[in-house]
């Protein structure tokens, strides 16, 4: 089986921390976000992968790839790059990574995390991951049969059609065929809002008689932007608890209350503080008489005399005599 992630888009919603590094390498829980995203879908697969293509911007650079060829061999999986360097919709993005559609294929959009107790049947046709969610009009929803397949994709219904929302997550028995029906839209130029879309692959699919049935995960978590990032960063750590990667060895602790869940990366200092719950330190971080939680903090920082709560703190970051919610990107100063 392959995984395809497209992940080429530059996470403007998410600044300024996406202004130097790529959404889905910020890191949740002490790993970043499309590492977790490869591990679930292994594990909800239940099959060898063979292949994760990876499609990114050229702007992305060699040290992000090298990241995403580690996450890829982590799995037991070759990783490979394709770049996408114009944005023209989810289906063109998919097609750029054409070689890796074939076979089994599952592709995994990676701006969102989820959480399913199920193990895919990958005899089915093909498979649409869905979530129930109370307010559906801002997401693509499916409708089902009495069978259980689906026969219907609305995009942003306005008025109620189904509360099943289209998580962008999904598989493919036979991803020759699907990269046949993204030709044909690419080919005829076939766009809806001005983009490529692979919800009308999908529809086509469908009309041609494949059946693609529900994948019903049990929680779904956005990255989007801070507050649904830290968020995660919470809902992860409630996850991992009690996982012995969630502090390091070399993490030092002097005369400081860590209140679980948290994570403690490499080579951490924690000094007169209290640090927790729900609180993501990452490497060589410094932190001292300090209250800080549910918040994330990324590596190389330092925080003293301070009071932080749901905050979001990125790398190379100095932060001194500061009570706020704090949403700081990298190399920043804030006294």
């Amino acid at each position: 089986m392959n995984i395809i992630i497209p992940m080429a888009g530059m996470g403007k919603r998410l600044r300024p921390h996406t202004l130097t590094v790529p959404k889905p390498l910020i890191p949740v829980g002490g790993k970043p976000i499309v590492q977790r995203l490869v591990e679930d879908i292994t594990k909800v697969c239940g099959e060898k992968i063979n292949e994760i293509a990876f499609i990114i911007s050229p702007l992305f650079g060699k040290e992000v790839e090298k990241n995403l060829i580690d996450i890829a061999a982590s799995q037991g999986a070759k990783g490979v790059i394709y770049y996408q360097e114009v944005a023209l919709g989810t289906a063109h993005a998919v097609m750029c990574a054409a070689p890796a559609l074939t076979g089994k294929t599952v592709v995994a959009f990676a701006d969102t995390l989820f959480k399913a107790d199920f193990v895919m049947d990958t005899n089915n046709d093909g498979a649409i991951w869905v979530q129930r969610i109370d307010d559906p009009r801002q997401f693509g929803v499916v409708k089902l049969n009495k069978e259980g397949f689906i026969t219907d994709f609305v995009e942003k219904p306005e008025e109620f059609v189904s509360d099943l929302a289209i998580i962008g997550i999904y598989y493919f028995k036979d991803g020759d065929y699907l990269k046949k029906e993204i030709q044909y839209l690419l080919d005829n130029n076939i766009k809806d809002k001005g983009e490529f879309q692979l919800t009308n692959a999908l529809e086509n699919m469908k009309n041609k008689g494949t059946k693609f049935v529900p994948g019903k995960v049990t929680e779904w978590l956005d990255c989007g932007n801070k507050e649904a990032t830290v968020f995660t960063n919470q809902r992860v750590l409630e996850y991992d608890k009690g996982k012995a990667h969630l502090r390091a060895a070399s993490a030092k602790i002097e005369n400081s209350v860590i209140i679980e869940p948290c994570f403690i990366g490499e080579n951490v200092v924690l000094k007169n503080s209290v640090v927790g719950p729900y609180v993501s330190v990452g490497a060589n971080t410094k932190i001292n008489d300090t209250i800080i939680k549910n918040s994330i903090v990324q590596q190389n920082s330092k925080i003293s005399t301070a009071n932080l709560e749901n905050s979001m703190i990125g790398s190379y970051v100095e932060v001194n005599g500061i009570a706020a919610d704090l949403n700081l990107g990298d190399h920043t100063i804030s006294k």
